[in-house]
């Protein structure tokens, strides 16, 4: 199941519910084609046969870093933020779930211990990369579900 988490006409990201559990088969897209990051699930019979290809180059302007998270083990809150820190509401995600965070800020807190994967575009540079503030005050959460 596929939840969009929206602020004003932005997507702060999607979140697929239990992934790999989908049954739909052929290549299923989650992200808009304008995303900077593509994901989608491909579910094919054995004996498919995906041809060979390769990308071409070109200059893609990109702006800003996307993540996507994909849950192998334990419960993470996701807290969403405006793009001027400002908290607006968090998501649970669990195993086997997977978030693509496209815009706005963001933070998270350990529920249960987790192990995840995490993808991004590189290069990273930690000076520029990222700008840290204050999490929000843990009375003032809000769980969305």
């Amino acid at each position: 199941m596929k939840q969009v988490i929206r602020y004003k006409k932005k997507i702060l990201g999607i979140i697929v519910k239990n992934a790999i559990k989908s049954k739909k088969e052929g290549i299923q897209f989650f992200s808009p084609s304008n995303f900077t990051q593509q994901l989608g699930l491909f579910n094919h019979r054995t004996g498919k046969t995906i041809k060979p290809h390769t990308h071409n180059k070109f200059i893609r302007k990109i702006n800003k870093t996307t993540e996507v998270l994909f849950i192998l083990d334990g419960v993470l809150r996701v807290d969403f933020y405006k793009n001027r820190k400002e908290y607006l509401y968090s998501k649970i995600i669990r195993k086997n779930d997977l978030i693509i965070l496209n815009e706005g800020s963001h933070g998270f807190k350990v529920i249960k211990k987790v192990k995840m994967f995490e993808v991004k575009q590189g290069p990273y540079y930690k000076k520029v990369d990222k700008i840290k503030f204050e999490a929000v005050d843990e009375k003032k959460v809000k769980i969305k579900k």
